[in-house]
C-alpha cells in the first residue's frame, strides 16, 4: 500500500515534519468493529494535527468549533488534516469500511484527549451516502 502513495507519503512528511506514518483499516466484518467504533465516537482533540489520507471507504469527521458544528464526510483520496486541539469525533459507521493513511508528529501516535461532553450524542449517526 505504502509504494502506491511513496511519492505523496514523502512529500507529507518533508513538507509537515511527520515522525510516523501507519495504516488504520476496518472492514465490515471486523468482530471488533462495535467498540473500535465507540472509541472515536466521542468528542475529543488531540495536540496535533490529525492528519488522514483515504485509501478506500469512507468516515465522517464531525468538527466542533465555538458554537458551530461541520460535518465533513471523507471517501476515497481525500485528504483532511483536523488542526491541533480542534474538538471533533469520528464515526466510521455500523458496517466500518476504510482504509487511512495516518501521519503523526508525535511519536505515540493516536491519543485523543476526551472532553466529556455529550455533544456527539446529539448528532445522527453516519450512514454511507456513496459506494466506496
Amino acid at each position: 500500500m505504502f509504494a502506491a502513495y511513496r511519492a505523496d507519503i514523502d512529500r507529507l512528511v518533508a513538507e509537515r515534519g511527520f515522525k510516523s506514518v501507519d495504516v488504520a483499516s476496518i472492514a465490515p466484518d471486523n468482530p471488533n468493529r462495535a467498540e473500535l467504533r465507540k472509541k472515536f465516537l466521542d468528542e475529543h482533540f488531540h495536540k496535533e494535527d490529525e492528519v488522514r489520507f483515504f485509501v478506500a471507504g469512507s468516515g465522517l469527521f464531525t468538527l466542533h468549533v465555538g458554537d458551530k458544528v461541520y460535518e465533513i464526510e471523507c471517501v476515497k483520496d481525500d485528504l483532511i488534516a483536523v488542526p491541533d486541539g480542534t474538538t471533533h469525533w469520528f464515526d466510521m459507521g455500523d458496517e466500518p469500511s476504510f482504509v487511512a493513511i495516518r501521519f503523526f508528529t508525535e511519536p505515540d501516535g493516536w491519543v485523543g484527549h476526551f472532553t466529556g461532553t455529550d455533544i456527539a450524542q446529539k448528532f445522527p449517526r453516519y450512514v454511507p451516502t456513496q459506494a466506496s
